[in-house]
């Protein structure tokens, strides 16, 4: 082990490791734990999962880890077999014999996924299964094996082994110690033993939180995203408490208490007070949010959450595993669906947000633009405060608090999902953020909560950034004539064609309808400052159709702004997410100046300037939601080395474990796309007399 020392000032030791394989086969992955490749069987998806779980947050070093572990059991009778542990875990930095075994992980292959609801099994329920579980923590042979892990991707049960004279007695426990330091421990309000989260557990224990409450609870989905919702809140009030007056954690389950009803209870009684001040702390909640779960559900869902420090999870773990979640329960079906994180990604990158930007998505649905905005931030400040790879610090939170606070908005016509995306930018910021429920193809003339606040806010003109994926369709089309006299000196005037020359000509009859997305243009336009950008989604038809309305707009469109750049997406980025089936593109725009638009229309020389064009034609996934990565000619996978690093407080010093692994590319044109807008732009800069 090397040593070394990190900014913050704290004893830190570092571990090493080291390369792996050059090749890898279409059926295997590279094992997280000996860093070689396995064969993709059965239960491995599981095992890998797993093993990076207990690295990510159990803060557990893979030296300390093995994988197929033979252990001497006692079968019925005195017939003595031997059997393999999925993962085994030792005393740290000790040989790996049966004596210094402390844990034990039993990993089964993932059930196929139901079409319909997905029960969470209990204890009992799963008895027969941990029996296996039971064998392995029981044996003679591994007499400090205390800790024992039944998963299979959608139940997890944790066992912890209690020895006595009369034998050994295994009692279920909601999960366990975050760290080899903590084996034995019997705290569970010390935050000093909670666990940052790692993606893919965290997005699973978001998800069990659900699926008990729908499947067990017998809710409707979005009723019961709600009260996941109010849970997760007291969670991260009680945390919030925690760290503001130094008081114990109620948010939390003894032992015994999530398996017995006297203990289940005793925890509803602690979620129901902390959720009361919940309603007082934060604007979004009032009295008609009240939790109708059973104390059994309840039990559960702490169980799940209490062991995670949310606030010191990573901002954009949360954002991910929160985005999942609300893009399953509040779909809707007038147009919402929700912009695949590819294209928000993307979107971001091209547009460059800056701290001191004003930043609006005014079609924003869950968030997804807003979230990235912050991750985007996030990402730059770790970069220049050289903290890539570390937490991220109470210093970053709070300026990216208030840069939601000052810079960041949204708007939407379904309070619901403005709703979900406030809690959302609460959970990642602390802060209650601008989101506003309104038409925005009204504003500022509509009757809805949000108009009269976001017209003193973000009045039209007054935005720097502006991107948005508008609804779009030809069957929810805009009919109400007071709306669509907004936009009749611009994208609603009438258009024909004549016939002869094939110009267009102004038309007589009055629109009375049109497509969202169309006024979505002259809106975004209207809403930025000159100089202000754009990124928009919009239906291929609408940057190719030859019909008169399109060209009509096409012509509105350069009038009124410089093209920065257009960028077709494959139809695999819409399937997958959001299970549209239709071609868009992603057009970039800078609004003109007052003195840029009248030289054009005085048919002033007009300078021709370069735009940025690109076709994505992959995505890293298949129209099924498979996988695709980047091969080299001949078929062979192409690796990348990566490294993983891991940052925990044990026994008062920062310990760091870092690895480097390797992996597949995804085949994602994405990225390589933003890279080349932007060395684009080093050669050729934006258009217009404002930069």
């Amino acid at each position: 082990m090397a040593q070394g020392t990190l900014d913050f000032g704290e004893p830190n030791e570092v571990e090493d490791h080291g390369t792996a394989a050059e090749s890898l086969a279409d059926n295997e992955v590279f094992d997280f734990i000996r860093n070689e490749p396995v064969k993709m069987r059965a239960n491995e998806e599981v095992r890998q999962e797993i093993a990076r779980a207990l690295f990510h947050e159990y803060g557990i070093s893979v030296d300390d880890m093995e994988r197929d572990y033979p252990i001497q059991v006692q079968a019925q009778g005195a017939r003595k077999l031997r059997k393999k542990a999925d993962i085994a875990i030792f005393k740290p930095g000790t040989e790996h014999t049966p004596e210094n075994l402390q844990r034990v992980v039993v990993c089964k292959p993932k059930p196929k996924a139901s079409r319909t609801v997905t029960k969470i099994r209990t204890f009992q329920q799963a008895q027969q299964d941990l029996e296996e579980l039971e064998l392995l923590l029981g044996t003679e042979a591994t007499p400090n094996a205390e800790y024992g892990m039944w998963a299979d991707g959608v139940d997890f049960f944790f066992l912890h082994k209690k020895t006595s004279r009369f034998g050994a007695k295994f009692e279920p426990i909601a999960n366990w110690p975050v760290s080899p330091d903590s084996v034995g421990t019997r705290s569970v309000a010390s935050t000093a033993k909670l666990r940052r989260g790692e993606y893919a557990m965290l997005r699973t224990a978001f998800r069990r939180c659900h699926n008990y409450i729908h499947g067990n609870e017998g809710m409707a989905k979005d009723v019961a995203f709600w009260q996941f919702l109010y849970l997760l809140f007291a969670k991260i009030h009680d945390e919030r408490t925690v760290k503001r007056t130094g008081q114990s954690p109620r948010f939390y389950a003894l032992p015994s208490e999530p398996f017995d009803p006297d203990g289940q209870k005793q925890i509803a009684e602690r979620i129901q007070d902390l959720f009361t001040e919940v309603k007082k702390t934060y604007p979004h909640f009032d009295d008609r949010d009240q939790i109708a779960l059973s104390p059994a559900a309840q039990a559960f869902i702490v169980g799940e959450l209490a062991s995670y420090d949310l606030q010191g999870t990573d901002m954009d773990v949360k954002g991910v595993a929160y985005q999942e979640l609300v893009g399953t329960n509040l779909r809707g079906d007038r147009g919402q669906y929700f912009t695949p994180s590819g294209a928000v990604k993307l979107m971001v990158e091209i547009l460059d947000p800056s701290e001191h930007d004003v930043v609006l998505d005014p079609a924003c649905g869950t968030g997804g633009f807003l979230r990235e905005t912050l991750r985007h931030l996030l990402a730059q400040w770790k970069e220049q405060d050289g903290t890539v790879g570390l937490p991220d610090t109470e210093e970053q939170i709070q300026r990216l608090a208030a840069f939601a606070d000052r810079n960041l908005f949204g708007a939407d016509f379904d309070s619901s999902l403005v709703r979900a995306t406030l809690m959302s930018l609460m959970t990642l910021t602390g802060g209650t953020g601008n989101v506003y429920h309104m038409d925005s193809l009204k504003f500022p003339h509509g009757d809805r909560s949000g108009n009269d606040i976001a017209d003193q806010r973000i009045p039209l003109g007054s935005v720097d950034v502006l991107m948005t994926n508008p609804p779009f369709g030809t069957d929810i089309k805009v009919e109400d004539r007071k709306t669509i006299d907004q936009y009749r000196e611009g994208v609603a005037r009438p258009w024909t064609r004549n016939r002869e020359t094939g110009e267009l000509e102004p038309g007589r009859a009055e629109i009375t309808a049109m497509s969202p997305e169309q006024l979505f243009i002259q809106r975004a336009v209207d809403w930025v400052r000159p100089g202000g950008r754009i990124g928009i989604v919009l239906p291929n038809g609408i940057l190719s159709n030859p019909g008169p309305t399109d060209e009509a707009i096409r012509r509105w469109i350069l009038d009124n702004c410089w093209v920065l750049a257009s960028i077709e997406l494959p139809v695999e980025t819409f399937i997958v997410e959001a299970n549209v089936n239709i071609l868009t593109s992603l057009l970039f725009l800078k609004k003109k100046t007052d003195a840029e638009r009248y030289s054009a229309s005085m048919g002033g020389a007009a300078d021709d300037y370069p735009v940025f064009m690109a076709v994505a034609e992959k995505v890293g996934v298949d129209r099924r939601g498979n996988p695709v990565y980047k091969r080299t000619p001949d078929g062979e996978l192409i690796l990348t080395t990566r490294e993983e690093t891991e940052t925990i407080p044990i026994n008062g010093k920062h310990i760091t474990r870092r690895l480097v692994r390797k992996g597949r590319v995804p085949d994602n044109d994405l990225p390589v796309i933003a890279e080349k807008y932007h060395e684009f732009r080093r050669k050729y800069p934006e258009p217009g007399s404002i930069k």
